[in-house]
């Protein structure tokens, strides 16, 4: 599968529904549909654009967003990222403080994450698992054999050890409003960070 494809995949997903759960169930029979190959495809590809993801500066913005981010939640916000199509995706990728432009993150300023609907957090997990459930299926082998096969494939984890660019502290409210200024005038900190 091609970034192409790929991206037209994701973009037909992001069309059907806004919730993440239907999304991964749409996707995943979507999926169902496509060759060993092409699933395994799907997987490598995903692993590959999310590589560019992993920066300390879009980490600050996931964790300027949601009042603190762990390394778990960082990565269901990059493949929530991944979610929101190609444009806004590579927009982030170059500029995290464009992440203040998407409506899913302005409509969640004012809020503390623990009054967030379930749909509202920016995570979406199960991205992650739709191509090995598919795999499941078509092929009636298990998720272990899945891994076996895409690393036959594929090679090593295109993801990097660790994040890219200088490490920071999106808790430092003056380092946060220089690197990120219109994230942290929505998003400033409260009183107890």
């Amino acid at each position: 599968m091609d970034d192409e494809t790929f991206w037209d995949v994701i973009e037909d997903c992001r069309r059907v529904t806004p919730d993440p759960d239907e999304r991964s169930e749409w996707l995943c029979e979507r999926l169902k549909d496509r060759s060993e190959n092409e699933l395994l495809r799907f997987q490598e590809t995903l692993d590959r654009v999310l590589a560019p993801t992993l920066t300390w500066d879009l980490w600050g913005a996931a964790d300027r967003i949601m009042g603190w981010c762990s390394d778990d939640s960082f990565f269901y916000f990059r493949l929530w990222l991944v979610g929101l199509g190609r444009d806004v995706f590579d927009r982030a990728v170059r500029d995290p403080d464009s992440l203040a432009d998407v409506p899913a993150v302005r409509g969640l300023v004012g809020r503390p994450p623990q009054v967030w609907e379930e749909e509202e957090v920016l995570e979406w997990e199960e991205l992650d698992y739709v191509a090995v459930r598919a795999w499941e299926h078509v092929t009636g082998r298990t998720e272990e054999a899945f891994y076996d096969a895409l690393e036959s494939l594929v090679g090593d984890d295109a993801e990097p050890m660790d994040p890219a660019g200088e490490r920071w502290d999106a808790r430092d409210d003056e380092e946060s409003h220089r690197r990120l200024p219109r994230l942290s005038a929505l998003f400033p900190l409260s009183p107890a960070s």
